[in-house]
């Protein structure tokens, strides 16, 4: 993590916006026939405001992760199961990839005291080369046994994370003295090469570890830090630069475990700051770990300045301290400092402990912050990690007093030479992404359900990925909100039609959404429609009379309720949904995307619906932009809706190309754009038109009549009337 990026100015933390002194409404009003109806559905007029927390500014990575401790291991368990799938999916990892083989080559032997370097290459992806040192034991005697399988030691990787050239760090002289004079390293070789003194005392303790390039440093080169992953197609396949990293990781890692002299039982693995970031998400989503040692990085505040350590979803209700966790009851130790960590010990620390305490495995996480030093990794937090390594992957409890050491010139740790030149396969970013998208492409080919098997994966795969980028589900609880001076819920007449107002919000959020419910005079309690549009419940008037949707629904006996989802109505957005022109993932890794918004709001009224009226069937439908809103969330609420009718205006993801586009949504391609969302909707009821390219797409196909309800889907390839729309809401009804 370079400094400069870790105090990258962002917005601060979410609040609800201030309520202003509102003037009283009435209850109840009686519009005149030639009045501007649609003015009367709005419940947010003059100085009152909406409490919606999503009216406040976004979430960004300098704001604020407390980590709230499940009352029990068991929900602790369901919800680290379904928080692993949000890492997994966030950096491209869902489903995981097959693995290539590695091909190493391990050349260039440097014999130090008690231990030997080697130079190590290897393609984590075909053309994609990762690059490090290996630190092994000194083998006794003549050969090296470990390599012959007769002695197998632990293994550690060692992700070197910002600090200028990675694993050639050298500070300088004039830095590594003052590391000394302040205590911090003991010696001047320590001062400037703390990089070369971690695995070199680890391998003399009986590790062999593997200290490995991020992309863009030391030997790795082919691909520029941070650069290649920043555009919408990349957001749209969830082609990341940290989830390429973490690959990097995954393949690290199954080189150290298929070392003789390995024993793949005993891994763990360690960095700071940036490299701390590799170490806790490699743990999270990686059992083959045991023993773990982030540095200088996890606390409840600056989650990751780099966009090497952030990706679109990935912090989305969550933060370092919960993802950390995922390791429990494993092994995690931490160090502090005084830097965004310095505050850990109170905030975060606390509770790991009571999570670990679930288990009955107090012993199992440890913190230690040295508070007079700064954003280091110095011999006070090496000595505590060889300790616990030690402890945890051999056994011995033993303090370490790290000795000194010879530095190797950085130059002769060097990778490639005339004897190993740089593979001439080596690929750029682009000619990656290329690979990737087509391997991603033929992956999803595999998942095409035309048979039980295929779509039971289907949906396991797609629904999964769905629910990680939209962040929602059903709500358990819809409850209603109030807004001083303002009388909930309100009633106005159109015409001739009693409309009531309310407000409602999930009981675990601070959100507030305006719906308009109509009910028929016959009462209609066991047919309900949603109905949304994208100027909300404002759309239900035409030329200050009933929309002629509307008056049919009515007729037919079914409530209506008509919700102003994010952005539309009294939902408005005070200031424009604003996008990190950055990098896409400051903004959607820790907030849900304009369309997942609307998607949850859609949600929200669904459940809502249910709650008011026991055993009712809802139907949904999507006017213009807002039947992709519609079709997500029919998606997502599966049986809870029975027939959805949603206008596609031939809209596909592949055609975005802005980051800041309102309908983006990454990860949408990767999982087979809109074809794909439509099949998860099988076998239910459904209706999209106005979409070409859906009209003859073999995914809904394939699943609806997998599913034995061929009949049930129906698709058109232009506009359809909204009077033949409700003549099929209202089918079998």
């Amino acid at each position: 993590m370079t400094a400069s990026l870790s105090r990258r100015q962002m917005l601060a933390a979410v609040v609800t916006p201030v309520l202003l002194p509102p003037s009283r409404v009435p209850a109840s009003e009686q519009v005149p026939k030639d009045a501007q109806a649609a003015d009367l559905l709005r419940l947010f007029q003059g100085m009152i405001r909406s409490p919606d927390y999503r009216h406040g500014p976004l979430k960004t990575l300098n704001d604020e992760f407390p980590f709230f401790v499940p009352r029990d291991r068991e929900s602790w368990e369901t919800r680290r199961r379904q928080l692993r799938e949000q890492l997994l999916v966030a950096l491209g990892l869902w489903p995981m990839p097959e693995k290539p083989p590695l091909h190493p080559v391990i050349h260039g032997r440097i014999v130090r005291k008690g231990y030997t370097i080697e130079k190590v290459y290897f393609a984590s992806w075909p053309g994609h080369y990762v690059c490090g040192n290996l630190y092994r034991p000194q083998p006794k005697g003549e050969g090296v046994a470990g390599n012959k399988g007769e002695v197998r030691y632990p293994g550690v990787l060692f992700a070197h994370g910002h600090w200028a050239n990675g694993r050639f760090h050298d500070a300088g002289e004039k830095a590594g003295r003052a590391s000394v004079a302040s205590g911090g390293e003991p010696d001047l070789e320590r001062g400037r090469f703390f990089m070369q003194a971690l695995p070199a005392t680890l391998a003399r303790l009986g590790f062999v570890v593997f200290h490995y390039d991020m992309v863009g440093y030391a030997d790795s080169t082919a691909i520029a830090h941070t650069q290649g992953f920043r555009d919408a197609e990349a957001e749209l396949r969830l082609q990341s630069f940290m989830g390429l990293q973490t690959w990097n990781s995954i393949r690290a890692l199954d080189f150290l475990a298929s070392l003789p002299d390995v024993d793949p039982q005993r891994l763990g693995m360690t960095g700071a700051s940036g490299g701390g970031t590799q170490t806790f998400i490699l743990a999270a989503i990686d059992d083959r770990l045991r023993a773990a040692f982030p540095a200088v990085m996890v606390s409840t505040s600056m989650q990751g300045g780099c966009v090497c350590e952030n990706a679109s979803h990935l912090r989305v209700g969550t933060g370092n301290v919960e993802i950390a966790a995922l390791f429990a009851p494993k092994p995690m130790a931490f160090s502090a400092a005084n830097d965004w960590t310095r505050e850990f010990l109170k905030r975060g620390y606390p509770q790991l402990q009571q999570l670990y305490a679930l288990y009955a495995a107090e012993d199992k996480v440890q913190a230690r912050a040295w508070l007079e030093y700064g954003h280091q990794y110095n011999v006070h937090a090496r000595q505590m990690m060889y300790a616990w390594f030690l402890k945890h992957l051999q056994g011995r409890d033993a303090h370490i007093e790290e000795p000194p050491f010879e530095p190797v010139p950085p130059k002769e740790l060097s990778v490639f030479d005339a004897d190993h030149p740089r593979p001439k396969d080596e690929r750029d970013a682009k000619s990656l992404r290329e690979y990737l998208t087509q391997q991603s492409e033929k992956r999803r080919s595999q998942w095409l359900p035309s048979d039980s098997q295929r779509l039971r994966t289907f949906r396991r795969i797609v629904g999964t990925a769905l629910r990680v980028m939209i962040h929602s589900q059903l709500p358990q609880q819809v409850v209603p909100r109030n807004v001083p001076g303002l009388e909930l819920p309100r009633t106005v007449t159109i015409v001739d039609q009693a409309v009531q107002l309310h407000l409602i919000g999930r009981d675990q959020e601070r959100d507030a959404l305006p719906v308009a419910l109509c009910s028929p005079s016959k009462g209609g309690e066991n047919r309900c429609i949603v109905w949304l549009h994208p100027q909300g419940k404002a759309s239900l008037v035409v030329d200050g009379q009933l929309h002629p949707a509307l008056r049919l629904l009515l007729a037919a006996d079914c409530t209506v309720l008509a919700p102003d989802l994010l952005g539309s109505g009294d939902n408005a957005l005070p200031k424009p949904f604003q996008v990190n022109k950055d990098y896409a993932g400051y903004t959607y890794g820790y907030n849900r995307t304009f369309l997942a918004q609307q998607v949850h709001d859609a949600l929200t009224v669904i459940a809502w619906c249910h709650q008011l009226h026991k055993g009712t069937v809802v139907h949904l439908v999507g006017w213009e932009s807002c039947g992709l809103v519609a079709l997500l969330a029919k998606a997502m609420a599966r049986e809870t809706v029975g027939r959805t009718a949603a206008d596609l205006q031939q809209f596909s993801f592949h055609t975005i190309t802005d980051v800041a586009d309102p309908r983006m949504l990454p990860g949408a391609v990767k999982y087979g754009d809109v074809p794909a969302f439509a099949a998860l909707c099988a076998p239910d009821p459904l209706l999209v038109y106005n979409h070409r390219e859906l009209a003859r797409d073999p995914w809904p196909e394939n699943a609806y009549r997998t599913a034995h309800a061929s009949h049930q889907l129906h698709r058109l390839a232009g506009p359809l009337p909204a009077h033949e729309v409700v003549r099929w809401l209202l089918q079998g009804s």
